[in-house]
């Protein structure tokens, strides 16, 4: 057993302040003058598990939508502001919420909002606008998932095996039917029922004054009409009590894959007793001297890449019940599933009886502090986490001290998450070659 000692992580004071519309959006503020730059998000509290059955593939065509023009904008409109004033943007769908984002020198920050702001007040949902991306959407799946070698493994290839309800185990790019059978009047539904000023979290970061960005949330905010977030839906749903595995047959893939699932504590519940498991992804999987690279990958040979993370979409801090932790291993040719299995519970035994060796924890630990700084540092990264912690737990600050919670995992604490994770609680999914089949 080792003796750790602590670890000197250096602590962020980002500042943090925090507001709420009349009309119930809620705004977080991170001044930094550092460097003329600002990150702008939008988070809406809307993700894949909030689709409705018959409508899979919705969260992430809506998404697209709202890019087609707006109250005020026509098409391409938000495309030619953004990059008119040297800037860049996106938006993306996960599990919990989608995002909307912008980053430009700080003297355009009025004109983000009022572009952001503007599509709150409504896209624009017309029939052309609808078919014109569904069949976007459907080109992204041909390309992401159906014509791609290991494609939609095994963020969506695992869920079905270890959930059963539909919002926990549905596909979240969405079938093809479904999204032809979309009308315009299930797009205005969607958009007024999650994409509420009360359902929405604005976040800005970077060079800019607070009082004058305040006004200009206001001016450009403060009469997009209220509407109520709907009600959060409860998507929990028991454990496993036994091993579930499936495989099934890629027809593109060169070579066999698996990836496997535990159910974590509640992240958002129980934060303290999910963290150890973020943690021990890292130490199992993280660099080649990770237990399970060193074993399955440099000794043993079983497997040519292994890696671990918390969520099946790999956002441990951005992410809400259920959720778990995935291993996954591509294989070399022959390979056999059954070892690999074999040999993770191995090691998870080992490392729960005996414990981790000197300095493989605090090892660990730095190297994560670090990359959470790291993916910090640039404004649009900071607006983007605190726009997600101020929607899911109403606390952007956290932001300051998730280095520094990490450092505090105790070697206990990674020995009983280990020991937790069972083969009778394991869902399992293996990609089995196709070859020319």
């Amino acid at each position: 057993m080792s003796t750790e000692t602590s670890i000197q992580i250096p602590r962020t004071a980002y500042e943090v302040e925090r507001f709420t519309l009349p009309n119930g959006l809620r705004v977080v503020l991170s001044p930094d003058r550092s460097a003329p730059v600002i990150g702008v998000a939008v988070v809406y509290d809307v993700g894949i598990r909030s689709e409705p059955e018959g409508r899979t593939g919705f969260a992430h065509l809506f998404e697209h939508l709202m890019f087609q023009g707006s109250a005020n904008l026509e098409k391409l409109a938000h495309f030619r502001h953004v990059q008119g004033a040297g800037g860049t943007f996106n938006g993306s769908t996960h599990l919990d919420y989608t995002d909307y984002f912008e980053t430009v020198p700080s003297n355009a920050l009025e004109r983000m909002l009022f572009l952001e702001a503007d599509r709150m007040r409504g896209p624009r949902l017309t029939e052309e606008n609808l078919k014109n991306q569904i069949d976007v959407v459907k080109e992204e799946i041909r390309v992401n998932v159906l014509n791609r070698p290991y494609g939609g493994f095994p963020w969506l290839k695992l869920p079905p095996v270890m959930f059963d309800t539909f919002p926990n185990a549905h596909d979240g790019y969405g079938s093809f039917s479904d999204l032809e059978a979309a009308t315009v009047a299930d797009a205005a539904e969607f958009f007024d029922r999650y994409y509420a000023c009360g359902n929405a979290t604005l976040s800005v970061s970077g060079d800019f004054d607070s009082a004058y960005a305040r006004t200009l949330i206001e001016r450009h905010f403060g009469d997009v009409p209220a509407r109520p977030a709907p009600q959060l839906a409860d998507f929990d749903e028991p454990d496993l009590t036994a091993e579930r595995r499936e495989s099934y047959v890629d027809r593109l893939a060169p070579l066999p894959a698996v990836a496997s699932a535990w159910r974590v504590p509640n992240p958002i519940t129980d934060f303290a007793g999910y963290l150890p498991y973020v943690v021990l992804a890292e130490v199992l999987t993280d660099g080649d001297a990770s237990r399970l690279v060193e074993r399955l990958v440099l000794k043993d040979r079983t497997v040519t890449s292994v890696g671990g993370y918390l969520g099946f979409m790999g956002e441990p801090f951005e992410v809400r019940d259920p959720t778990a932790l995935l291993l996954q291993s591509h294989l070399p040719p022959g390979g056999s599933v059954d070892k690999v299995l074999v040999t993770i519970d191995e090691e998870l035994d080992r490392l729960a009886t005996d414990g981790l060796t000197p300095g493989e924890l605090a090892r660990t630990q730095a190297r994560m502090a670090t990359h959470l700084l790291r993916e910090t540092d640039a404004v649009l990264g900071r607006a983007l986490r605190m726009a997600v912690l101020e929607l899911q737990r109403g606390n952007p600050g956290l932001l300051n001290d998730l280095p520094h919670l990490i450092a505090e995992v105790t070697e206990e604490q990674i020995r009983s998450a280990a020991a937790a994770l069972r083969p009778h609680r394991r869902a399992s999914i293996e990609v089995v070659p196709g070859g020319n089949q």
